[in-house]
């Protein structure tokens, strides 16, 4: 059943990613890594970075997708985790007063 406390989570979860889209309708939305770059522009015109990335990804697609899957994999560690510790938390059949009873079968 769903509960009143879920459908306000849901409501404001929606509410946090549309509002800052509608706000910003026609705004360019660029990365941190660009917003980085300008910022150390302003401050030093002259600066040269020190290190330079090992491999560039062809595409601003594949480097979408390449963030994508980090995403996925890092959320299903989070859920893994998550589910775990739940189940390491979850009392055991014999602690709820559950007999577990195990059926032997025999085969000629």
């Amino acid at each position: 059943m769903v509960s009143k406390q879920n459908i306000i989570l849901l409501v404001l979860v929606v509410l946090l990613a549309v509002v800052p889209l509608m706000m910003h309708k026609e705004s360019e939305f660029g990365g941190t890594d660009d917003q980085a770059q300008s910022a150390i522009e302003a401050i030093n015109p002259d600066y040269e970075p020190w290190v330079n990335a090992l491999w560039e990804p062809p595409s601003g697609e594949v480097e979408s997708l390449l963030f994508a899957l980090q995403a996925a994999i890092g959320a299903g560690f989070i859920g893994y985790f998550v589910g775990y510790q739940r189940g390491r938390k979850a009392p055991k059949p014999e602690e709820k007063g559950i007999k577990a009873t195990a059926t032997a079968t025999t085969t000629n």
